[in-house]
């Protein structure tokens, strides 16, 4: 009876890691259509779209996922979450979508992300060598994100807007927006039914708690960035794509972290340190040479990357 009720239980989750995995693909799909024609509504460019409403809607699972990990006394499992997101962001979902197309990046646009990123991840290194993550930190991080957004804002509102097909500027405006809040919710309900699933899975199969924080809870709490830039490869909207990695990772960071930080002060474990925080720098830096260089992550650049996501993800045990 007890070997039939597990065999039950996996079947459940693994219904559940399915069906979040659907609702996860379809939400993609209509947020970007809602995103494009937001976009071409209200002439704003579609990389400020992708580094604002993309990207903040995209991290809502993160910020659910960490302040409940705090509240709950969980403080490892909210940094792993927020770190391995950002790994994941670059390494699996940066990766996969430069398969589908290869994927081109505007060193000279880009250059006040990966600047902020980089101060930020180093601050956190920082914090992780001092053993702790102190109050005024976070509120420095949630200050960034707040004066990041606005100048953001100020300096991409007028650029030319995004061109796509079907989409024009007698857009309805409600109806963008609608379909930008469908999209949202689904991927939303869709990341918490695929980590609910897999949890489960990884229990059955006696994974521990920490492994499960460091690699499921992080690219589950992906799945959207995953699922949103897997629909803009596919429709060709490399702006909205890079700038929902970007914008994605910077308020992972600052939003999530600081405003976490800024609620409760927490420790940050040793192998943050030596491993964790390292990496995460390093996944955002190797992005440089890319964009410098070679102008693009070519599908060999993102098979790379995903080949250094799977070295990363087999350092943890997994």
């Amino acid at each position: 009876m007890q070997t039939a009720a597990h065999f039950s239980t996996l079947w459940i989750a693994a219904l559940a890691v399915a069906g979040g995995l659907g609702a996860l693909a379809a939400g993609g799909e209509i947020l970007i259509s809602g995103a494009v024609r937001l976009a071409a509504r209200l002439g704003m460019s579609p990389l400020l779209v992708g580094l604002t409403v993309v990207a903040f809607g995209t991290s809502l699972p993160e910020l659910f996922v960490s302040f409940g990990a705090m509240l709950a006394g969980h403080p490892g499992i909210m940094l792993g979450n927020v770190v391995g997101s950002n790994i994941a962001n670059i390494g699996l979902v940066l990766g996969c979508a430069a398969l589908i197309r290869p994927v081109t990046i505007h060193p000279g646009r880009m250059a006040v992300e990966f600047s902020v990123l980089t101060a930020a991840g180093i601050l956190l290194l920082v914090a992780a060598a001092m053993g702790s993550f102190p109050r005024p930190l976070g509120l420095v991080f949630v200050a960034a994100i707040i004066a990041y957004t606005a100048f953001s804002c100020t300096r991409k509102l007028h650029a030319a807007p995004v061109g796509d097909s079907g989409t024009n500027a007698d857009t309805n405006l409600a109806a963008a927006a609608a379909r930008v809040a469908a999209g949202l919710i689904a991927m939303w309900l869709g990341s918490e039914a695929f980590i609910d699933g897999a949890v489960d899975i990884a229990r059955h199969f006696g994974l521990s708690e920490f492994v499960i924080g460091l690699s499921l809870a992080a690219v589950g709490t992906s799945l959207p960035e995953l699922a949103s830039s897997v629909s803009a490869a596919r429709r060709g909207e490399g702006d909205i794509l890079v700038g929902n990695i970007l914008g994605s990772n910077l308020f992972n960071l600052l939003l999530v972290l600081g405003l976490t930080g800024s609620v409760v002060p927490f420790a940050i474990p040793d192998a943050a340190l030596k491993r964790d925080v390292p990496a995460m720098l390093a996944f955002g830096l190797v992005l440089v040479p890319m964009a410098r260089f070679r102008g693009r992550v070519s599908r060999m650049g993102g098979l790379l990357l995903l080949a250094a996501y799977g070295a990363y993800i087999y350092l943890l045990g997994v």
